[in-house]
């Protein structure tokens, strides 16, 4: 049940930043022109203070309150890589905080706020609603990068071990002792100690040997869905802006934004960087699979035979090398295939550890 709690709330934060990258950028006009009702934004500035209560933001043209209470606040890890196609490393993984935390942040710390703005005590604030839950990510990297880190980094890493995991093992071995010690004294139930036993152990059994080898291989198998789903989500970014069949869409700020196809990328510039890693890129390229450059398709001076970085850093100029929504479709598949596989393997390797100390208490009981 943990598992599954914790798989949709990652869903619906994808979800949720997604729909906030198709809200326009608050900035000093919009601030002094809104009405009661107010509006849905994004934005981005440096962390000022903090009175325990409010959260204030800093751009260079605006300063903005935040109302703390209900808001999601989430830190984006130091990043290894300046690839942001590349995979992160089971340490680099996207952390929900609390408020307590954001008091100890620096000042200047980078800032991404999404969500409602309207009317709080004679001053337009960010705040958060069940309707409209307030986003707040703390990062350091360039802004460009931060909807490839974000995406890529949502998701679950131990699904093993969640926030229900501690009751479960708590409730079920505190069960369980009960009822050993309910048969302890009746000598026709003393065989039924042995399962109970066997149960109430069964949470460490896949670090033990011999079932251990399979717990690292279904640990293997489960960093590899982790990368397909992460691939799947970068796959994703640019779909966000686009309706069923289109190839251009408006950006919030009212730039040109799509794609065109290209049979190789030798016509584009060395530093168009690919939305996947390149060892795919390349992949598919030798397959003779077109390549889909999304970017801005505004005209410009220079006129630029592919489309050119956006001036809003959420949407992304890359490379994808075939079909984006079949890729994403793939990248899907493979990933619970080999879930799947990994459960196998883990419940193999599980089973045998049963079997094999249920061996021993039955012998030596």
């Amino acid at each position: 049940m943990g598992a599954l709690i914790n798989r949709r709330s990652w869903h619906r934060f994808r979800q949720r930043f997604n729909d906030l990258r198709l809200k326009p950028f608050l900035d000093y006009a919009a601030y002094q022109t809104l009405g009661e009702e107010g509006g849905l934004f994004r934005f981005i500035g440096g962390f000022e203070s903090t009175d325990g209560h409010t959260l204030w933001i800093r751009s260079d043209k605006l300063t903005v309150p935040v109302a703390i209470a209900r808001a999601q606040t989430y830190i984006l890890p130091i990043l290894k890589g300046s690839d942001p196609s590349e995979f992160l490393g089971d340490d680099e993984v996207l952390e929900q905080i609390r408020w307590n935390r954001v008091s100890a942040l620096t000042e200047g710390s980078r800032v991404f706020i999404g969500g409602r703005l309207r009317p709080l005590k004679n001053r337009m604030t960010f705040v958060s609603s069940r309707e409209d839950p307030l986003m707040v990510i703390f990062y350091d990297c360039p802004e460009r990068f931060l909807p490839g880190y974000v995406v890529r980094s949502a998701q679950y890493q131990n699904e093993y071990w969640n926030h229900l995991t501690p009751y479960g093992l708590i409730l079920g071995a505190f069960s369980l002792l009960i009822l050993a010690l309910s048969f302890l004294p009746r000598p026709a139930y003393r065989l039924t100690i042995i399962p109970i036993l066997i149960a109430l152990f069964t949470p460490v059994y896949p670090m033990l040997p011999p079932g251990m080898l399979f717990t690292m291989l279904a640990r293997r198998l489960w960093r590899q869905v982790r990368i397909f789903l992460s691939y799947r989500n970068l796959l994703r970014l640019p779909l966000v802006y686009f309706s069923p069949g289109e190839e251009t869409a408006r950006l919030p700020n009212g730039e040109a934004y799509g794609f065109i196809r290209r049979d190789a990328l030798s016509g584009a510039p060395a530093s168009f960087p690919p939305l996947i890693p390149v060892s795919l890129s390349r992949e598919a390229a030798r397959k003779g699979e077109s390549w889909h450059l999304f970017g801005s398709l505004d005209p410009s001076p220079e006129g630029p035979a592919v489309p050119r970085q956006p001036r809003d850093p959420f949407a992304p100029q890359g490379a994808i090398p075939g079909n984006p929504n079949a890729l994403a479709r793939k990248f899907t598949i493979q990933a619970y295939l080999l879930e799947i596989s990994a459960w196998l393997v883990f419940l193999t390797g599980l089973g045998l550890n049963i079997l094999f100390i249920g061996t021993i208490i039955y012998l030596f009981r």
